[in-house]
């Protein structure tokens, strides 16, 4: 294994941010915000290209809130680059790490960067597009039963599907035991992308999982019908029943296990380290990426309101943002960022980042460090645009690092120096 170390300044901070940005450099200046306080910066939005849409934001600071830079030196460890499309990371009690690789396989990789051969045991997964194994969690009682769960797209009476399966790591770690289908998405479908699929356990050691909506205009509606789990945010028990305290849809034909409706594509579930409210990351069509703050019971309104367009150019349904009954983006991104994994820094070492909210971008290559105050987006910063990844997943580590890995196989640590 090869290791790369990059230092970064507060310098060579501002020069990954304007080698990120197509536009001058005169017209994208951070400004760094105030650690203590909170206050945002004053320099220009990080994103200088034209929207796709000419939309109005529903409140001031839903989207291009002024740029912020971090100014604790960095370090930037690169632990390994021989991962093949890893998905989903989860850290074992020990502080190493499970990574589910898209093909079929899962590895456990040292903090070293030391990567395991795969782990066997796991069902045959469909791989096409952006199926394959997907996203993994780590039981919180994993120190004494061992068990682990993973979403994978499984083929299904001519289509395919998100499972979640679970089953007990070995005591060699060699093979998982027992993997057991826990829960199964509505309407199969011949579509190979917008799965969503990640995992999280919330306070209560229930799971909550993302759906996606499949893509295709004839079901992606379904998104809106309480009768399906196409586009919604699910929560169900270590044996994949509705879990407790869901809230209530009182439509007919209600699914118990529903948490959220209204979703395009979800990538991304975090746990604020303070309110302990649950959000989430989505990728829009042509614009309209966001981020959520979900309210159980609460419908978000896709594919009835949207801030960006369809891939063709035409407008989204009726080509409205708002509509009552339907709740609005923290923020949103025109043109997208795919965001996919993202996590709360709720760390020591680097006091400035306390409860901000860091997102995986995918098709501009780079990490997302957003500012929060009362719930809302102050403060927007790119990070390691130089290293020009598809970055896909990042959690916190047990030792307050932020550790995140790539479409290209990476797994890099983040620390102060």
């Amino acid at each position: 294994m090869k290791n790369k170390i990059v230092l970064i300044s507060v310098v060579s901070m501002l020069l990954l941010f304007s080698s990120c940005s197509k536009s001058d450099d005169n017209n994208n200046v951070n400004t760094p915000e105030n650690p203590e306080t909170g206050t945002p910066g004053t320099g220009n939005p990080v994103e200088t290209n034209p929207p796709n849409a000419n939309y109005s934001p529903a409140f001031a600071g839903q989207t291009r809130v002024n740029a912020v830079s971090t100014t604790t030196p960095l370090r930037i460890d690169l632990l390994t680059s021989s991962l093949n499309a890893p998905w989903g990371m989860a850290q074992l009690p020990d502080g190493r790490f499970l990574i589910t690789e898209k093909a079929g396989n899962m590895r456990i990789v040292s903090l070293q960067g030391a990567v395991s051969s795969p782990i066997t045991g796991f069902p045959t997964v469909n791989n096409a597009g952006q199926g394959g194994l997907l996203d993994v969690e780590v039981d919180p009682l994993f120190s004494s039963n061992r068990m682990v769960y993973w979403t994978y797209v499984r083929s299904v009476n001519g289509g395919n599907a998100i499972a979640v399966g679970k089953g007990r790591l070995s005591n060699n770690e060699a093979n998982i035991e027992s993997p057991t289908v826990i829960y199964n998405s509505t309407t199969p479908a011949a579509a190979s992308s917008n799965y969503g699929s990640r995992l999280l356990f919330d306070a209560t050691g229930n799971l909550l999982v993302t759906f996606g909506d499949r893509t295709s205009n004839e079901i992606r509606i379904e998104s809106q019908s309480v009768s399906s789990s196409i586009g919604k945010v699910i929560r169900i028990t270590t044996n994949g029943t509705a879990a407790p305290g869901n809230p209530p849809f009182t439509q007919a034909g209600a699914l118990p296990e529903l948490y959220t409706i209204g979703h395009r594509n979800p990538q991304g579930l975090a746990i604020h380290p303070v309110s302990g409210e649950i959000w989430q990351s989505e990728h829009g069509p042509r614009g309209g990426d966001e981020i959520n703050r979900l309210q159980p019971g609460a419908n978000y309104g896709w594919p009835v309101i949207s801030y960006g367009i369809e891939y063709s150019g035409q407008v989204v349904g009726a080509a409205i943002q708002q509509q009552d009954g339907m709740e609005q983006p923290v923020y949103y991104w025109d043109p997208v960022i795919s965001p996919s994994g993202i996590t709360f820094y709720a760390g020591s070492s680097i006091p400035e980042w306390q409860n901000n909210l860091f997102l995986c971008s995918l098709t501009q290559t780079h990490l997302v460090r957003l500012v929060i105050q009362n719930n809302r987006v102050i403060g927007e910063e790119r990070l390691m645009a130089s290293e020009n990844q598809r970055f896909r997943d990042i959690i916190q580590g047990q030792d307050n690092a932020l550790y995140a890995i790539t479409d290209a196989g990476r797994l890099y640590k983040i620390d102060r120096q």
